[in-house]
């Protein structure tokens, strides 16, 4: 938007010195006036503040002016609705800014996402499925001014740059999600962010293969390819089409009463602190639900684990079920 406005400000600026150049020569030279005398009916012509003339005006004359004050009306009317447009839409800026910075210094443990693009608002709209407190860092504005609203927050600027990390919260931060077209501006940003915040999650988008390694030595715990995994999604339909839909019909987010997986932490399942066995919790009988998946502190995943496991604190359960059974173990376990 910025470059928007300035160029429709240059064209507004052009076209009234264009009028006015034209009046002062028009009545230097068509009227034989004085610079100044010709400055000054140029100056009261496009105003049309209706001061008389220095001289009376021939017919010609008057013809010119007329055609000066027609043009000047709608030049001057131009002009000032594309200022006063540019100078509202920057207050407006500067107030939404002030409005974010006030809502960022009560957030701790919240997500943010760099880059608005494709990724980065399919990252928002699972955030705000899940009600997680998030803020997006996009350096175009139009984009801002598009898509801001009361559920997302943005923050204008290039989150290369250290100092609108700091704005966005890194240091109380929980994730980082870098969602930028560029490799390189993803891979700095993640370069940045674990040195601000080592206890950060972060999770990169990449382009390249090569981008992968180069993205793990930075520091981010997760690198996905996009193209990589559309890729292999098409390709499963094909080899695999049943299961692939099954899986797709799976969703993890979304409305309340169509989620069929969810994860449980420890501290919900063992609200004691006590460990215990999964045939202990019956999780089966009390909700519908069935056990699926369990992550080991560690960050090791178990498929289908036995109903000896023993749950460890910091390790979570990945659970399977129709969306009333999902509803269900949401109220068992307070999530």
């Amino acid at each position: 938007m910025k470059n928007f406005f300035t160029s429709k400000i240059t064209v507004a600026l052009f076209l009234l010195l264009v009028v006015f150049m034209t009046g002062i020569f028009g009545f230097r030279f068509f009227s034989d006036y004085s610079w100044i005398d010709a400055i000054y009916m140029t100056v009261i012509t496009i105003t049309t503040v209706g001061y008389g003339e220095v001289m009376p005006l021939s017919p010609s004359e008057k013809i010119f002016v007329s055609l000066l004050i027609i043009s000047s009306i709608f030049i001057v009317g131009y002009a000032i609705s594309v200022i006063t447009e540019y100078i509202l839409s920057k207050n407006i800026g500067v107030l939404r800014q002030k409005k974010v910075q006030r809502k960022l210094e009560s957030m701790h443990d919240h997500i943010i996402v760099c880059g608005f693009g494709r990724n980065g608002k399919q990252a928002a709209q699972k955030l705000l499925a899940y009600n997680r407190p998030f803020v997006i860092i996009e350096k175009n504005e139009e984009v801002i001014d598009r898509f801001s609203d009361e559920n997302t927050l943005f923050i204008l600027g290039n989150a290369i740059e250290d100092e609108i990390l700091l704005k966005a919260g890194i240091e109380k931060a929980s994730t980082l999600i870098c969602a930028t077209p560029s490799d390189a501006d993803n891979l700095f940003v993640v370069l940045s962010a674990r040195q601000m915040n080592k206890n950060l999650k972060i999770i990169s988008r990449a382009s390249e293969e090569t981008s992968y390694k180069k993205m793990k030595l930075a520091g981010a715990d997760n690198v996905i390819m996009p193209d990589k995994i559309g890729g292999d999604h098409m390709a499963s339909l094909v080899v695999v089409p049943d299961l692939v839909e099954f899986l797709d019909n799976l969703t993890v987010s979304g409305q309340e009463d169509s989620i069929n997986v969810e994860q449980i932490p420890f501290e919900k399942m063992c609200p004691n602190g006590k460990e215990q066995a999964i045939q202990d919790l019956d999780v089966r009988k009390k909700t519908g639900c069935s056990i699926i998946g369990y992550r080991s502190p560690n960050g090791e995943y178990i498929v289908n684990p036995e109903p000896s496991l023993v749950l460890q604190k910091k390790s979570k359960l990945i659970l399977i079920g129709r969306p009333n059974q999902i509803e269900m173990l949401k109220k068992e376990y307070g999530v």
